[in-house]
């Protein structure tokens, strides 16, 4: 049997339940219990590097061992670095968090005047701006033909799911505007910026600051999923666009550096300062409240007292200490980082499968750290929470087949669904008809192109040509008294699908001569 693990780094003097060897045991069994192909993890203690090693394989198929070096993209946990660069310039006097986004881009603008004028810098790290869950994210996801600036001008067309600051909704767009600030007030790209003034300063020498280096031949994991039953290598993200909101790729000697530095409040390894204590305390500040409901009898250490959005981390508790969190996700990427300052304990696992192993094993490793004795057993309890989970997506599955009219014939020939159809926000969608068939086509995303087909009524199923989308969507058209279309809606057709794909923001209607 071929040993799944590679380089260790530093073990200093442990307990023998606190030795690597531990560590070992954790990821060996949360990899075979949930399939997963690779994994890199870090766990850094009292100012030490204990472990920053990789297990498993690059690619399914291939013999290429991860290697502590060995790059995922870390996804969502790039937040917390564009938050840093922007701490940087308020400490040199270029920017300041409460000041309006207007004041460094004057061509900003959201769909409500009030908000444009209020929306702070910080306000574009902390999730209550009033848009919805996901909202935008259409205009970079699936890649688009669209450019940063483009995006960030279209913003002004999307209309808020809630008032300004009202609400915690998860977006992506909002740090996609952050990295626009950045180049602004520095004449350097977010890339530059990020590159030269954070990662060469901690010393992440191996890591990368774009999601197409995902793309690259040298020390890359590859990306898995499950692809219609079957795990399978898929294609990773490779647009440039968001790079401010997911783009980092990383290993685990690297984000092992990152957490070292998180954890003495911005303090390089020479003794300079990436930030100051003060800036690394405002980064770790909770702003927007998030929801707390009661987690599953499996998962009952993690019942919080407070959980709140700070400034690219999710701020909580866990064993009546203040944690710092986040996790990442792209496609066959997941990552999650977590780090207690009192404790001085620090985990982060980057993964190259889409399985709910990342945030298992980060929760186990996070108590080794922590040296609770007995440990709970998380990864024994997400799987019995992902079994669940997955019982509950099946039943949806069946309902919503079991409610389809198979005999709701269409209102009209199918060749009267066909036409250019266009969104505020998006911009221009095409139904076309040939051959007795209807297909539907985004302007603007290569990959989002394919069969139109009939599910009931005047709802069809959009049937994506990329299968590794999983992201089938309902489309209804809804007419008129004469029987002409008057506009149509999309939305998710399975219960699992993705929030980036918000099809359900979309307000199509069919473009009038001009």
């Amino acid at each position: 049997m071929r040993r799944l693990l590679t380089t260790l780094l530093v073990a200093p003097a442990l307990s023998a339940a606190q030795s690597p060897a531990a560590i070992d045991s954790i990821v060996e069994r949360a990899m075979k219990t949930f399939g997963n192909q690779g994994v890199a993890v870090a766990v850094v203690k009292d100012g030490t590097v204990i472990v920053a090693k990789g297990y498993g394989i690059k690619r399914l198929g291939a013999p290429d061992l991860v290697g502590p070096d060995t790059r995922f993209g870390i996804a969502s946990n790039t937040k917390a670095f564009t938050a840093t660069a922007l701490g940087i310039l308020v400490e040199e006097g270029k920017l300041a968090w409460d000041a309006p986004v207007i004041r460094y881009l004057p061509e900003f603008a959201m769909y409500d005047p009030f908000v444009t004028r209020e929306l702070t810098i910080r306000d574009l790290l902390v999730h209550r701006s009033g848009l919805g869950l996901g909202a935008g994210d259409l205009l970079w996801w699936p890649a688009s033909t669209y450019d940063r600036k483009e995006i960030v001008r279209r913003l002004r067309f999307i209309k808020p799911a809630t008032s300004f600051r009202s609400a915690y909704a998860y977006d992506n767009v909002l740090y996609l505007v952050a990295g626009e600030v950045i180049e602004r007030v520095t004449g350097r790209t977010w890339e530059q910026f990020v590159q030269e003034r954070i990662l060469d300063r901690v010393g992440m020498t191996a890591s990368t600051v774009r999601h197409s280096d995902a793309g690259g031949r040298d020390d890359v994991a590859s990306t898995h999923a499950v692809v219609e039953g079957t795990m399978t290598v898929i294609a990773p993200m490779t647009s440039d666009n968001t790079n401010p909101a997911g783009g980092i790729n990383a290993g685990a000697r690297d984000i092992a550096k990152w957490l070292l530095v998180q954890l003495d409040s911005g303090r390089l390894a020479d003794g300079s300062r990436l930030v100051s204590a003060r800036t690394a305390r405002e980064i770790w500040t909770g702003v927007t409240p998030l929801p707390m409901g009661p987690p599953a009898p499996e998962m009952a250490p993690l019942r919080r007292q407070f959980s709140l959005y700070a400034l690219g981390f999710n701020t909580g508790d866990f064993r009546g200490k203040k944690l710092l969190t986040h996790t990442g996700a792209l496609p066959g990427y997941l990552s999650w980082l977590g780090f207690i300052p009192d404790a001085r304990v620090g985990v982060a696992v980057l993964t190259n499968t889409e399985t709910p192993m990342y945030t298992a094993l980060g929760w186990s490793l996070l108590d080794y750290a922590l040296g609770t004795t007995p440990p709970w057993d998380f990864v024994g309890g997400q799987a019995a929470v992902a079994k669940r989970q997955k019982a509950s997506l099946t039943l949806d599955r069946i309902a919503i087949a079991a409610a389809r009219d198979s005999l709701g014939k269409p209102s009209l020939p199918l060749e009267r669904y066909a036409g250019t159809y266009e969104d505020p926000w998006y911009g221009d969608i095409l139904i076309s008809y040939a051959n007795g068939k209807l297909r539907m086509a985004f302007g603007h995303t290569p990959q989002l192109q394919g069969a139109l087909v009939h599910w009931q009524h005047d709802t069809f199923v959009a049937r994506w040509d990329d299968r590794e989308m999983r992201a089938d969507a309902f489309v209804t058209f809804q007419l008129n008294p004469d029987g002409s279309i008057d506009q149509v809606k999309l939305v998710a057709a399975d219960p699992e699908t993705d929030f980036s794909f918000d099809f359900h923001d979309l307000l199509l209607k069919p473009r009038r001569a001009r």
